[in-house]
């Protein structure tokens, strides 16, 4: 190529970024057009055992996937994914990952085989402009995902991706990162925070894990979150730090409180806001979920 037909191509190569840029918008409003606004979930996932047990709390998930309008992707932010930076899952088929040791092995045998879906990672990844978001092909789906999100949709057949946590950042900087995923609401997008309110791993009575039970410092800490989810307050709920002893012990460690704040940042004036699952088992963990709109 000579020097004249080179800068010739230089020249045109704007052009074509543009047309495939225009292109691939065109492919993620045909795919994610909009839709009604979908409603947003805190689900608290407890113990891996409850994606094979038959309690109140399985009940509860699979009555709020038979309330709640079908989404056609769902983006899960789970306290099991904690990174240095924010990644998206953007494979094809996300793997089922058994993250967890000591179980029986019907749980390790346990696959949640639902597709991934690239296109709605690359329109996560172009909604936030608070971070810097990166694309991961290695991942897939954890339990604190798969264990609750298979009683919502047993099938498989609804696409899930899910976002990490970057554990660097503080609660503050989790709730507005949170408000930019605002748009995949209406875009048919079920966005689901996945932990527990109150989790204390160290206080835990484990050979109880099944009985319906909390110390008084996890259902004190447990009402004055609620009682901030209701009012619509969430102040308190992100400067948890500065909430006296009982949050302290019942938040040790932030990870699965953070995507409570994912759920809540995503609150719109005026919506509704309904709790289940609502009881402390085992002395130090709550099983309250939240469902917004």
């Amino acid at each position: 190529m000579n020097r004249k037909d080179f800068l010739k191509t230089l020249a045109i190569l704007p052009a074509i970024g543009a047309t495939m840029k225009i292109q691939e918008l065109s492919n993620l409003t045909r795919e994610f057009g909009n839709t009604a606004k979908m409603p947003v979930l805190f689900l608290g996932h407890g113990s891996p055992m409850n994606a094979i047990e038959e309690n109140e709390f399985v009940t509860g998930f699979r009555k709020v996937g038979k309330e709640i309008t079908r989404p056609s992707a769902i983006l899960v932010i789970s306290a099991h994914w904690e990174t240095p930076g924010t990644y998206v899952t953007a494979m094809q088929q996300p793997r089922t990952i058994h993250d967890f040791g000591g179980f029986p092995k019907a749980l390790f045998d346990v696959q949640y085989p639902a597709p991934g879906s690239p296109t709605l990672a690359k329109e996560t990844q172009q909604l936030i402009t608070h971070t810097k978001v990166e694309l991961d092909e290695k991942w897939g789906l954890d339990h604190g995902a798969w264990s609750v999100i298979k009683h919502l949709y047993p099938d498989a057949d609804v696409p899930v991706i899910q976002m990490s946590l970057d554990y660097r950042q503080s609660a503050q900087w989790h709730y507005d990162l949170a408000k930019q995923l605002a748009a995949l609401r209406r875009k048919g997008v079920l966005i689901v925070g996945s932990g527990n309110m109150v989790h204390n791993l160290g206080k835990v009575e484990w050979r109880r894990l099944s009985e319906t039970f909390g110390y008084d410092w996890a259902l004190e800490a447990s009402e004055k979150m609620k009682n901030s989810i209701r009012t619509g307050d969430h102040q308190p709920l992100i400067q948890f730090r500065s909430q006296g002893k009982a949050f302290d012990l019942a938040i040790p460690t932030p990870e699965h409180y953070l995507p409570l704040l994912y759920t809540l940042a995503l609150q719109e004036k005026g919506e509704e806001v309904a709790l289940f699952n609502d009881l402390a088992v085992a002395g130090a963990l709550t099983m309250t979920s939240v469902k917004i709109g």
